[in-house]
């Protein structure tokens, strides 16, 4: 239900929680934010909408992410932000607002990973600013220190592979399965192994990206919470236990 205010109506599987229910499960996942998950980041914004946090793993530091953070973890495909450094001085991960990070995502940094405002990763894209082990001495990391940087509005697609030193410019497509090992530049849409650019998008079109689409966070809030009550009127909690242990065809 919650993918309702985000991507418009659709089919649903049918959610029995009562509307009670539902709010207790947030404040379950907000307490688990606060209390685990947001101590171990360097910054994190206002409004996150963290789904199944327990699923979000962070390692190392720092990490910091921006405001109305859409951040989504699920059981099968854990979704890791990770910084392997001994180095105090280094930007780590950095993370703008209305960023869109689905489960499985990977983002690894011995350096500096940077993602702009209003960018979208795909299930599983992988996303790297090191090769973490030398060519020759392959017992040690590479003594080189490399970037990655993701513009504003950048979409990679599902399980593509950013490498290191690489910057992907703004409102930039990467399609699924590709591996990006040079720069690509603002407004194209590249895949392939590697990555070339097969399109140029039209200079011509506006843009709207989920800065525009969800800046005024209040009111998408008041939307929402009338989306659920109304998706979940009528729901009662055997209805909802009976779902749980006596499943039907239609649920």
């Amino acid at each position: 239900m919650g993918w309702l205010y985000l991507y418009g109506p659709c089919k649903l599987i049918k959610d029995y929680r009562p509307y009670y229910i539902k709010k207790a499960w947030y404040r379950l996942q907000h307490l688990y934010i606060r209390h685990k998950l947001s101590p171990q980041l360097k910054h994190l914004g206002k409004h996150p909408f963290i789904v199944k946090p327990w699923h979000i793993e962070i390692f190392g530091g720092p990490v910091s992410i921006g405001d109305n953070i859409t951040l989504l973890g699920c059981r099968d495909k854990k979704t890791r932000l990770t910084v392997w450094s001994d180095k105090k001085d280094i930007n780590g991960i950095i993370i703008g607002d209305h960023v869109l990070i689905s489960p499985g995502a990977r983002i690894s940094a011995a350096n500096s990973i940077t993602i702009a405002d209003s960018c979208m990763l795909a299930s599983r894209v992988y996303i790297t600013d090191s090769d973490w082990h030398g060519i020759y001495d392959r017992s040690m990391p590479p003594e080189e220190e490399s970037f990655v940087v993701l513009e504003e509005n950048v979409w990679v697609g599902d399980s593509a592979i950013v490498c290191k030193g690489v910057t992907i410019g703004r409102n930039s497509i990467i399609g699924a399965g590709a591996v990006v090992t040079s720069d690509i530049p603002p407004g194209v849409i590249a895949a392939g192994n590697p990555a070339k650019i097969i399109k140029r998008l039209d200079p011509e079109k506006p843009f709207v990206t989920r800065k525009d689409r969800f800046a005024d966070t209040d009111k998408m809030t008041q939307l929402f919470e009338s989306a659920e009550k109304e998706f979940l009127h009528g729901n009662t909690l055997t209805g909802w236990i009976r779902s749980i242990f006596f499943p039907e065809k239609n649920d």
